[in-house]
């Protein structure tokens, strides 16, 4: 059963770039990068160039293939056919679906800052979990609209506590505590790659406004504002962010600490502050997972609609919504989550993050290629042809350089991601050819 497809407008599409780049990942990294120095926001200021320049060709893709959903397979499957389009679709879909176990872990590790006994309980731990990945799923699949409400919701939510850090942090920020440019012994050309690469999970998600394209109003308008917007609101977060905590917190105390926006909360507002950040931190999360729970039913949707997916994730119910597909991604996800059941969080975390990480720097080294493509055989060249090359050339050069960035075990482990879906390639082929 279909219907006419609900649409979203700017405000809901900027919050799912905003809300799905923005996890619990900003909540930690300045504490990550805080024992190299301030060379550390050089590192920032490079990825963030990279980001936008991605989003840009994300943004001008969008007025060249209006109304297809799917993002980062729809457009690496026009300039590259079948073949990358069913890898990139495979890749990424996976990696949807074991990130949600991430931020299910996440969840109930701040939300262990209030009730202690999620700690030392993993059954607790993976029923709550559980719990809030089938709630997330079941108002996903009431459609893109419930879920877009939510969206927004979480997205102004998670902002606050972030907010309140940055500004109420100024008013305690000492000079003294601010590190020197490199604190290590290695050279500031070694350092920078680094710092560089310690920054990119921090952007994944940029391209997430491009996925549900034809739920979106004016989609050749709505998504280029959308990701350009989005994508510079979250690079002035991160990077004001890290400047004021390198500021409130001593280096040493900044460096070990496990959650570095509560201790300088806690400074700001005394044990008030630190449950607030906490709360934000699950808030983020929750507000990742609701998007990313969407988009496991929107990528395999599309898809399928080139019969390059099972026909299941085609179908959508009577709100428009491909549940059935987002059924699936929860239900694996919940796999993933029992077959980690004994497992620490920090290893949970470490070995999902390398699956995602490549999963989706590899849609962006195809989606930036096969914008040059288009751009060359439509004759499509965006007001000027140098302009137009240079952005689609810079793209491939910064994804190429991330993926080296993002280390040899995350290589290693999305490259045998990739050749896991070869097989199910062969056989969406077979059954096509056999109709």
């Amino acid at each position: 059963m279909s219907s006419k497809p609900q649409k979203i407008g700017l405000i809901t599409s900027t919050s799912y770039v905003i809300g799905s780049m923005i996890g619990a990942g900003i909540f930690l990294l300045p504490a990550v990068l805080a024992p190299y120095g301030s060379i550390s926001f050089l590192g920032w200021i490079f990825t963030a160039a990279g980001a936008i320049i991605l989003a840009k060709i994300f943004g001008n893709f969008s007025k060249i293939i209006v109304n297809k959903s799917g993002g980062p397979y729809a457009y690496s499957r026009a300039g590259f056919g079948d073949f990358i389009g069913f890898l990139v679709a495979w890749g990424y879909w996976i990696s949807i679906w074991v990130s949600n176990a991430a931020f299910a872990i996440t969840i109930v590790g701040a939300l262990s800052f209030f009730f202690p006994t999620l700690d030392s309980n993993p059954m607790y731990r993976v029923l709550l979990a559980l719990s809030i990945i089938w709630i997330f799923t079941w108002i996903n699949t009431r459609g893109i609209k419930e879920s877009g409400k939510v969206q927004v919701v979480t997205t102004v939510l998670k902002l606050v506590p972030i907010f309140f850090v940055i500004i109420a942090g100024l008013f305690l920020f000492s000079i003294e505590n601010f590190p020197t440019f490199n604190l290590t012994s290695e050279s500031n050309f070694a350092i920078f790659p680094v710092v560089a690469a310690a920054t990119l999970y921090a952007f994944l998600g940029l391209e997430t406004a491009s996925i549900p394209a034809a739920n979106v109003k004016n989609p050749e308008k709505t998504i280029p504002k959308a990701t350009l917007i989005g994508t510079i609101v979250v690079a002035l977060v991160y990077i004001l962010s890290t400047f004021v905590l390198f500021g409130v917190l001593p280096m040493d105390v900044l460096a070990a600490s496990p959650s570095p926006f509560a201790d300088a909360a806690i400074l700001i507002g005394g044990d008030f502050g630190g449950y607030f950040v906490a709360a934000g931190i699950a808030i983020s999360a929750l507000g990742c997972m609701n998007g990313w729970i969407q988009f496991s039913g929107q990528v395999p949707m599309a898809a399928s609609q080139d019969n390059l997916f099972p026909k299941i994730f085609k179908q959508q119910n009577k709100k428009g919504s491909p549940a059935k597909g987002i059924v699936i991604g929860s239900l694996l996800t919940s796999v993933i989550l029992l077959m980690n059941l004994s497992q620490g969080l920090v290893k949970q975390f470490e070995f999902i993050a390398n699956i995602v990480v490549f999963s989706n720097l590899v849609p962006y080294l195809f989606v930036a290629a096969a914008y040059v493509i288009i751009l060359i055989e439509r004759k499509i060249y965006m007001n000027s042809l140098i302009k137009t090359m240079s952005l689609g050339m810079l793209g491939i050069a910064y994804s190429l350089w991330a993926i080296y960035g993002s280390g040899s075990d995350t290589v290693f482990y999305g490259f045998l991601l990739l050749l896991l879906g070869l097989p199910f390639y062969v056989m969406m082929k077979w059954n096509r050819r056999n109709e």
